[in-house]
This record gives structure tokens, C-alpha cells and sequence, in this order.
């Protein structure tokens, strides 16, 4: 296949914190420092209503994905930072094998066909501006807001990746994960203790298949049947969540240990009470660190592309 049809049909893919927004310099460099909420102000200026209508109109026949849209965010700056590696398929001769297949995203990664939908919407109006990594940023926030949850105002003018990291996207957070591996995990990143716990608060919504729970499936259930997260309010984006870890709850072991782990009484414990307790704090605290992990850097700084699709044209399933 030529590189040309690399990527799929989809074409060239509140609580205001402009104060909170953080220079995050890390070993693999500082990608915040070259992003700005305006960057699109003159050349898309319509770029987040865009991103706004495609999801409201996607969420009407799928409510799973407002919370599978900002889990493609988590799982693509976890990996090489907020490149959009996350998008890219097998392609043998580009060398790109696909991060999609690790055992964190296979045939759980979801909501690829919005992410081509945002990016033909956005072309039609503005061709060749937006990347593919600003829309997953974009999509993350817009759906949070969504749900009923905080907006923030996001950094953009991130350029997407050209190749993926397979050993990397390996090492994702495991829902196994015991709490001090999280820990390291998360603080590799430059994210402390109180970014993990209201990251994790992500959780408020969406499903999980019940093979990665910490009852597993019941008898006659599928590998793949799904379980809510929050049970309460599974489509709601609140604080209900950690209620739920206080009751010990929790569907997710790797969300338990941040009340169950021997070291979380003098760690993560506090901060999961606090949250419990105070929705608004929860909020603000999700809102400061999903900017911290938007900021996080690509190994290949501004040296990366607009890619002319976020997806190559063979399109899997998902």
C-alpha cells in the first residue's frame, strides 16, 4: 500500500484554567510550552464546535462514547506523549506497527470511526489545520463537559506522530496493576499522587468488559460482556466513583488499590475521600490534570506532521 492511503478516509486526520495550564518539562521534553487555546483562532476558528457537534450526534446512538473518546486520550500520551500514535495501523512498509493490538487496546480501544467523522468535519471546513492529536485532546474534554462534568480550556497546535511505540503502549497502566506500579507508571510521566486518583475518576462512566473486573464474569457471561464502572450513574460524569471505592466497590482492581494497598493510607487514601466528599474539588483537580497530561511531549517534539487522515483507509472493527 502507498504511503498515500496510509491512514483512513477521514481526511488530514465551565471551569477555565488558562492559569492552571503548566510548562511540564520532563526528560522527553516540553510540548506544553509550544501549545496555546488560540491556536486555532485564525486558521479554524470554529475547530472545538466542530468537535462539539460530532460528538453530541455520535453520543444519541452510542452513550459508551463520550468515555471511550477520552480513553483513546489517556492510552495516546501514555505512550509517546499526545501524538496520536494511538490512530495508526499496521503498516509494514512505513516500519508502524499499531499500538491498537497491546493488550491494553485490543478490542477495547473504541470510537476510531467519531475520531474519522471529527477529522472529515474539520477538513470540510478548515483542510489541512487540525491534527489528529488536538481532536483526541478536544474530544476528551468536550466529552467529559458532555456528560456533566468540568470544562477546561485546552492547549492545542500538537503535531502528530509518524511512527508508533509498541514496547511502550506494553507498559500502559494494567487494570492489575498493584498501587505502587501505577504510582511509578504515572509518575514517569511527570503525574503525582493527586493527578493519579482524579485521573482514575475517569471512571465515572462507560464500561469495562467484566473479564478485566475484580469478580471476573459470571457464569454463562462472555470474556467480553460489559460491566458498568459506576454503577449509580454510568453515563454521568461526577463523583460517585469514589463513593463506590469506599465501599470497596470498585469493578476495576487497579481503581481498589487506591484505597486497599498497603502504602494508599499515607498516599492515595486521603486524596480518594476527598474527592468522595467534594465534587467540585474532584472537578478542578480532573480539569489541572488532564491539562498536565495533554502537555505531555512526543519524542518527536514539533518535528511531527498534520496527517492527511487519522486512520489509514483499511479500517478494522472497532
Amino acid at each position: 500500500m502507498s504511503a498515500s492511503f496510509r491512514f483512513s478516509l477521514a481526511a488530514r486526520c465551565s471551569v477555565l484554567l488558562a492559569a492552571a495550564v503548566m510548562v511540564l518539562v520532563l526528560s522527553h521534553g516540553a510540548q506544553g510550552a509550544g501549545l496555546s487555546s488560540s491556536f486555532y483562532d485564525g486558521s479554524c476558528p470554529g475547530t472545538r464546535d466542530i468537535v462539539r457537534r460530532v460528538i453530541q450526534d455520535a453520543r444519541v446512538a452510542d452513550a459508551r462514547i463520550p468515555a471511550s473518546l477520552i480513553r483513546l486520550h489517556f492510552h495516546d500520551c501514555f505512550v509517546n506523549g499526545c501524538d496520536g500514535s494511538l490512530l495508526l495501523d499496521d503498516d509494514a512498509q512505513a516500519a508502524i506497527m499499531t499500538e491498537k493490538n497491546v493488550p491494553a487496546n485490543d478490542r477495547s480501544a473504541r470510537g476510531f470511526g467519531v475520531v474519522d467523522n471529527i477529522k472529515r468535519a474539520l477538513e470540510n471546513a478548515c483542510p489541512g489545520i487540525v491534527s489528529c492529536a488536538d481532536i483526541l485532546a478536544l474530544a476528551a474534554e468536550i466529552s467529559v463537559e458532555l456528560a456533566g462534568g468540568p470544562s477546561w480550556t485546552v492547549p492545542l497546535g500538537r503535531r502528530d506522530g509518524t511512527t508508533t511505540n509498541i514496547e511502550s503502549a506494553n507498559n500502559l497502566p494494567s487494570p492489575f496493576d498493584p498501587l505502587e506500579t501505577l504510582q511509578e507508571k504515572f509518575r514517569n510521566l511527570g503525574l503525582d499522587d493527586t493527578d493519579l486518583v482524579a485521573l482514575q475518576g475517569a471512571h465515572t462512566f462507560g464500561r469495562a468488559q467484566c473479564q478485566f473486573t475484580q469478580r471476573n464474569c459470571t457464569a454463562g457471561q462472555s470474556e467480553g460482556a460489559l460491566v458498568n464502572l459506576d454503577g449509580v450513574t454510568p453515563d454521568v460524569f461526577d463523583n460517585k466513583y469514589y463513593g463506590i471505592l469506599l465501599r470497596g466497590r470498585a469493578q476495576l482492581p487497579s481503581d481498589q488499590v487506591m484505597l486497599s494497598d498497603p502504602v494508599a493510607a499515607r498516599t492515595t487514601a486521603p486524596i480518594v475521600r476527598r474527592f468522595s466528599g467534594n465534587q467540585k474539588d474532584f472537578f478542578r483537580n480532573f480539569a489541572v490534570s488532564m491539562v498536565k497530561m495533554g502537555n505531555i511531549s512526543p519524542l518527536t517534539g514539533r518535528d511531527g506532521e498534520i496527517r492527511k487522515n487519522c486512520r489509514r483507509i483499511n479500517k478494522k472493527p472497532y
